[in-house]
Parts: C-alpha cells; sequence; structure tokens
C-alpha cells in the first residue's frame, strides 16, 4: 500500500483573495497536525483551485513510533510511611501510569527526592489518527464566512465533498453532514465526478477532468501561453504580479486569449485603460515593443480552447461597454471648472465628527503653509504649495474617480493640466497620496512631499483624536502605513523637523477650531506613541536591531533621520570592542543618575581630585557635544561622550556616591544627572544590549 495521505475538501466557488492565504494555512496546519500527533512523514503539498482545498503528505508511518517516557509522582516522603511502606499515594500513582510499586525508582530534583517510574506508550496506528484531521479543516479561517442550509458551520464557502485517503483506504470523518470518500469533481464544465484510486494519483485523475490542481502549475501555464502570444504578436504585456495570481485563482484549466478594442478608446488617459481592463475585466493590457499602449487585451479562460474566438469576441463587448463609460466620464469632467467642482467638497462629509471634504481641505491648506514656512519655502513655490493643498481633493468629485477610485490623484494630475494649473501644482496632487502602499515611491517633489505629510498628518490626528486608533489587524483607516509614509518622506528630503513638532502643530489646530475630540492630554500621549511604535517597526524593518531601536526612541523620536542615523551609528559602534569600555561607564552613570532629584553641581562641595577631574571633563566637552548635536555631527559627538569613559571609571573607583553625607550625596548625583542628561540626548545607551557582541 502506498504511504500517501490525500485530504480534499471540496467547496462552492472561493473567491480569488481567499485562497493564497487559505493554502499556506492548510500546509502549516497539515505540518503541526502532524507534528502533534507524533507522525512522521516526507514531504507535505498543498493543492487549491477555486473548488478544492487539497493536502499530500508522502511517505507517511503507519503507526506512531513507540516512546518510553519517564513519569514524575509524588515526594518520597509522601510515598513512604514511617515505617518503610508504600503509601496510597505511591501505589495509586503507579497504578495510573499502568505500573506497579516494584517498577518505582526516586529521582532527585532540587534537594528533593521524588517518585519516578519509566512507562510505555504504544505507538497508535495512523488511521486511527487521521480521522482527527477533520480539525484542521475545521480550523481554517477566512476573510469572510457564510451559512448555508440549516447547518451551523460558518464557512467561507459550502462543503460538497470531501476526500480522505491513506494509500487506497478511506479515512473516514464527516463535516455537517459530508461523508470523506474517494470521490472528486473535475471542471464544472469539462469534467466530471471520477473516483481517486489511491492518494498518489490525485494530481493526474484532475489532470484528466481538466483541472490542475497545483497552483503554481496553473501560474506557469498561464505565463508560457501569454509569452507565446506576445511571441507570435509581437506584443509586450503588461504582467502585474497580483493580476497573474488573481486569474491563476481563478481558474482550473486556464487558456488564453486575445481581443482588440477600437483606437478611439486610446485618446482615454492610459490608466484609465489599463485600470478598466485589469482591475474590473481581469485583462492584462498589451503594449508594443516601444511601450505604446495598443487597442488590444488579454485575457484567461477557465476552459480549453473550444470556440475561443466567440469567447474573445464577448469580452469585446463587455470592454467596449466599459470603455465607452471611461471615454463619457472622461469628456464630462472636462466641462465646468475646478472651483466649481471644489464647492461641491463642502457636501461630502468626510468623518461626522471632523467635518466635510472642503474642511479637511481647509486644514491642509493651512498644515502645508507652516510645514513650508519651516523648511524655508520661497514665497512663489509656497503659494504654489497652498494652492496644490486647496485643490489635491478636487477629483474626488469626478465620474472617472467615482467610478475607478484607485485613480484619485492621478486624475487629479491630468485634469488639473487640463485646466491649466501650473506644471509642479498637478504633480503634486497626483503625489499627494504617495507612497500608495507599502514600500511604495515617496513624492519626489517638494510642494508634493508638504501636501503629501499635511494630508496624512491631518488623517492621523483627525483619527486618534476621536478614538479611532488602529488595534492588532485592524486599521481600517490604513493609519499606520500613513504614518510611515511621513516618516520616509521626511527621511528622503532630509527634513530636520522632529515628528513631536509636527504632531504639536496639527493637535493645536484641532483644539482652536473646536473639533470634537478626546481628553487632550490622551490624545496627545497617543499620538506621541503611535508614531514612536511605527517608528520603530520601520527601523527594524531596515535591518537595525530592536535594542538599538529601543535606545534611539526613549526619549521620543525627535528627527527622525537623525534618529535613525543614531541608530546606525550605534550598531556600526558596537562592533568595535573599544566601545565596550564607554558603554559601561555612561551606563553606570545613566543607572545612578536615575536617583537624583536635581541635576544643581557645586564644584566646592567636591571631596576628591576624582570629582573634580570628571567635572572638568565634562564641562570641557560639554559645548562641543552639544554644538556636534546641532550639526548632526554624530560621529564627532559620540567620540565627545567617549572621553568621558576614562574619568568616570576612575570616579567610580575612587568615589562612594551614596554617601551618607547628603549634600555630599545630591551634589555628586547632579553631577551625574548632568551627564545623564547629554547621554540621553543621544540615546538611551542602557537599552542596547552591548555585552552579547563581544
Amino acid at each position: 500500500m502506498s504511504n500517501t495521505v490525500l485530504f480534499e475538501l471540496g467547496v462552492e466557488e472561493l473567491p480569488a483573495r481567499f485562497i493564497n492565504d487559505a493554502l499556506d494555512q492548510l500546509e502549516d496546519k497539515t505540518v503541526q497536525w502532524f507534528k502533534d500527533n507524533r507522525i512522521p512523514y516526507g514531504e507535505i503539498t498543498g493543492f487549491a483551485t477555486p473548488r478544492r482545498l487539497a493536502v499530500k503528505i508522502t511517505n507517511v508511518e503507519e503507526k506512531q513510533p513507540d516512546i518510553e517516557e519517564e513519569a514524575k509522582g509524588p515526594a518520597k516522603k509522601i510515598a513512604l510511611d514511617e515505617e518503610g511502606n508504600w503509601t496510597k499515594a505511591a501505589i495509586g500513582f503507579s497504578k495510573g501510569q499502568g505500573k506497579d510499586v516494584d517498577d518505582i525508582y526516586f529521582k532527585e530534583i532540587k534537594g528533593t527526592e521524588y517518585v519516578h517510574v519509566n512507562k510505555f506508550i504504544e505507538g497508535e496506528p495512523t488511521t486511527n489518527l487521521l480521522q482527527n484531521f477533520r480539525d484542521v479543516f475545521l480550523s481554517l479561517t477566512f476573510p469572510k464566512n457564510m451559512r448555508w442550509g440549516n447547518r451551523d458551520l460558518r464557512y467561507a464557502r459550502p462543503i460538497r465533498w470531501m476526500i480522505g485517503l491513506f494509500g487506497e483506504e478511506v479515512i473516514p470523518f464527516t463535516i455537517e453532514g459530508v461523508d470523506t470518500g474517494n470521490t472528486t469533481y473535475g471542471h464544472r464544465f469539462l469534467g466530471s465526478q471520477t473516483t481517486v484510486a489511491e492518494a498518489d494519483a490525485y494530481e493526474q485523475t484532475l489532470k484528466d477532468q481538466y483541472v490542475m490542481a497545483s497552483v503554481e502549475e496553473r501560474k506557469s501555464e498561464i505565463v508560457n501561453q501569454l509569452r507565446k502570444l506576445e511571441s507570435e504578436n509581437e506584443w509586450k504585456l503588461m504582467i502585474d504580479e497580483d493580476l497573474l495570481n488573481e486569474v491563476t485563482h481563478l481558474v482550473e484549466y486556464p487558456t488564453v486569449f486575445s481581443g482588440t478594442f477600437s483606437d478611439e478608446f486610446l485618446e482615454i488617459p492610459e490608466e484609465a485603460l489599463v485600470t478598466s481592463m485589469k482591475e474590473h475585466q481581469r485583462y492584462f493590457p498589451v503594449r508594443s515593443l516601444n511601450g505604446q499602449l495598443k487597442p488590444h487585451f488579454v485575457g484567461v479562460r477557465n476552459g480549453d480552447d473550444q470556440h475561443i474566438e466567440t469567447v474573445a469576441r464577448g469580452n469585446e463587448k463587455v470592454l467596449k461597454a466599459r470603455l465607452k463609460d471611461a471615454q463619457f466620464f472622461y469628456e464630462e469632467d472636462q466641462k465646468g471648472s475646478i472651483d466649481e467642482k471644489m464647492q461641491k467638497l463642502s457636501r461630502m462629509v468626510y468623518q461626522e465628527e471632523l467635518g466635510t471634504l472642503a474642511d479637511k481641505v481647509q486644514r491642509i491648506v493651512a498644515i502645508t503653509g507652516k510645514l513650508g514656512e519651516w523648511i524655508g519655502l520661497e514665497e512663489a513655490q509656497l503659494q504654489k504649495a497652498k494652492r496644490a493643498a486647496e485643490i489635491c481633493k478636487f477629483d474626488l468629485v469626478t465620474q472617472m474617480v467615482d467610478e475607478f477610485t484607485e485613480l484619485q490623484g492621478t486624475m487629479g494630475e491630468k485634469y488639473a493640466r487640463i485646466f491649466g494649473e501650473d506644471e509642479e501644482v498637478a504633480v503634486a496632487i497626483n503625489e499627494h497620496y504617495m507612497p500608495r502602499q507599502a514600500n511604495g515611491a515617496v513624492p519626489a517633489s517638494t510642494i508634493g512631499s508638504l501636501v503629501s505629510i499635511a494630508d496624512k498628518l491631518d488623517t492621523i490626528v483627525g483619527s486618534i483624536s476621536i478614538g479611532i486608533i488602529p488595534t492588532g489587524s485592524q486599521d481600517p483607516y490604513g493609519l499606520r502605513r500613513q504614518a510611515l509614509g511621513i516618516l520616509q518622506t521626511l527621511t528622503a528630503h532630509g527634513w530636520s523637523i522632529p515628528v513631536e513638532q509636527l504632531i504639536d502643530l496639527v493637535h493645536q489646530f484641532y483644539y482652536e477650531l473646536e473639533l470634537p475630540t478626546r481628553d487632550e492630554k490622551e490624545v496627545h500621549k497617543d499620538l506621541r506613541e503611535f508614531f514612536r511604535v511605527r517608528a520603530a517597526y520601520l527601523m527594524r524593518e531596515e535591518g537595525i536591531a530592536p535594542d538599538v531601536v529601543e535606545a534611539v526612541l526613549a526619549r521620543g523620536i525627535g528627527v527622525y533621520p537623525i534618529t535613525k542615523a543614531k541608530a546606525v551609528l550605534l550598531v556600526e559602534k558596537r562592533q568595535e570592542p573599544s566601545f565596550k569600555s564607554v558603554h559601561e561607564a555612561l551606563g553606570r552613570v545613566l543607572n545612578l543618575a536615575k536617583k537624583a532629584d536635581t541635576a544643581d553641581v557645586d564644584p566646592s562641595l567636591f571631596e576628591n581630585e576624582q570629582e573634580r577631574q570628571l567635572h572638568e571633563a565634562y564641562q570641557h566637552i560639554q559645548e562641543d557635544y552639544r554644538q556636534a548635536l546641532r550639526k548632526n555631527q554624530l560621529d564627532l559627538a559620540l567620540d565627545h561622550l567617549s572621553k568621558l569613559a576614562s574619568p568616570i571609571h576612575t570616579f567610580f573607583d575612587a568615589t562612594m556616591v551614596m554617601a551618607e553625607d547628603e549634600s555630599i550625596r545630591r551634589n555628586r548625583l547632579g553631577l551625574l544627572k548632568q551627564i545623564s542628561n547629554d547621554v540621553y540626548a543621544f540615546a538611551d545607551l542602557n537599552a542596547v544590549e552591548w555585552k552579547q557582541q563581544f
């Protein structure tokens, strides 16, 4: 008998977006299930189509391995009475383990002897255990679930059939009235009900029924057909990875086809054409070899090539209707003026507590203006930035963006040019939505970056002010991504604006405008912590060690590009053995300085030369250190701090900081407090785990 196990869950068509995660879950949970049940196996392979989720496990042992394990019982003093006889506790323990008191031995644990027995556990037959695999299917989670019929189970889609095989033997279990067997179903139109004779025959059996069960095989087949079509027609297809993955999960037996549309539609902005084809019809747009968009498209059919021309003509009709709509939207949107469109924003609610989109735009303009002043923008550029902020949302009232929401900003830029706006203003309208996704490009222009930061700041501060705070995996307004976008944009342009200053600016606007918010102190605290967590995440994602990240963020974010540079420098420094002494010295200062209630120092109270030398050394480097920090000369600043290592070590060797005399003690702690304040201006060096590096 083959030692391959197969489980298949047959369902009504799953949404394409559910499948990748469901397959990953199935594979991971199968690995864990076999591990938990101590069943040795060879390899686990997952399969998924719109109508099935399956997993195949090879080289599965027919029974669990036998094991012998040590069982611990009561302490010896409880197991034996005063006369050395076994007590009821000992007898009960041994019986509970299937043993006799003669099998007991004692073993000392932390100075106390305990009763032990070795017990033999025979491995259970694999076929018995596999009947519990239903728990894996039931544990799968989906973005949305449903009920069907009078069933209690909530699942992505109704379950229609199941396979459970160990070689040729059926593994019996039931889910919601559906029993496992060896029957599966092929392609909905090209295939039929069929029998999987044994687990190893699964893939070929489905292929005979026009189903490619392997996701990678279907994807590869689609790509090969697309490349062949490219070669035959001298085309360059826009093969977007997300679209490729989606169509892979929409079909069980892929066949590509091509269609055409009228040249007149090429007058529509390319982005609208491409979006209509990709997002609405799941077509691959076609370009010429020199990159020009062509009046052709390529789709993927769930079936064979029979009557493929008829399929292509039908899809052409559908696309023509879509493009006719886009053409109409484009022409209608060019009527009127931007100012007329802006007036409609006052009728569009942004957030009930935060007003309309027109209200939001006014805040964006005010924030943009202030940011422009902070970075020293010239008056002409500042006016452009304010104009870009003023009209950055006008395209939200256009018919094109109403139909294709993903084109917000993109169409704003194009319409702004048509209406005669300055080129920098037009570009900024598009850029202010950037980055549009994780790791996406940030705005390249200064004006676009200012409006982008202003818009995102307003969204974040406004949301958190009214209690919309991301928790766990829930972030419906994308606040985390927007915070990362702000930090990335600040870094890209090297702007020395403390994040806390940005938060305070917008937070103050909200109070001046008397917008409803939660308790002011709570909001302020939540905002700072929200940005601190995002800054920490971003630095960790860029490879900076968590302990170093916490060190530089201990007293807040400050100027993010500089804070990040401090972290990078500390990562480098802790690779240098010579810096260990600096870390230890400054670390001792930070620890003891926590006991200080003042940073006042009176040199006349010094009792030994080491105190005076440390004070003089600190006075000598203090201004140079602070000036280096102000000029962002981080290497130099750290070099100045390093000069204190030797006098600090000497000071501690010769001085009892916690002296009995209160005035002496407070004076010494005051000196350490002064030094610690300057150290914290760089980082909390105690948070850095230096010892593990040496």
